[in-house]
């Protein structure tokens, strides 16, 4: 009886060791996905946010379909902008990729 025991003992350890293992790659895998997606999604959004926040009438802007306008309307959710040529654009607020600073190239 004492011999099945002693038998016993090293497959215990090994196994407490593997769990261990795959905790550890658990952990490590969550953490890449954390700091490899996660964050920097987070911070692009905080950015757009902070962006079209900031966006007031009468300031160019490109639409992230690659539109250059000039903001004539904002509401909550919404943005008209007078393209050249006369036209207007009614856009989404989180459409607007960026504020225009100078000329488009």
């Amino acid at each position: 009886m004492l011999t099945i025991l002693a038998e016993d003992a090293p497959e215990a350890a090994a196994s407490g060791n593997l769990l261990f293992t795959i905790v550890l790659y658990a952990v490590v895998i969550g953490g890449l996905f954390y700091f490899l997606l996660i964050r920097p999604q987070r911070t692009r959004a905080k950015r757009h946010e902070e962006l079209v926040s900031a966006i007031d009438i009468g300031d160019e802007v490109q639409t992230i379909g690659g539109i250059f306008g000039t903001i004539e309307f904002m509401d909550e959710e919404t943005a008209v902008l007078q393209i050249e040529g006369g036209g207007r654009l009614r856009v989404a607020r989180r459409a607007l990729a960026n504020k225009v600073t100078g000329e488009p190239s």
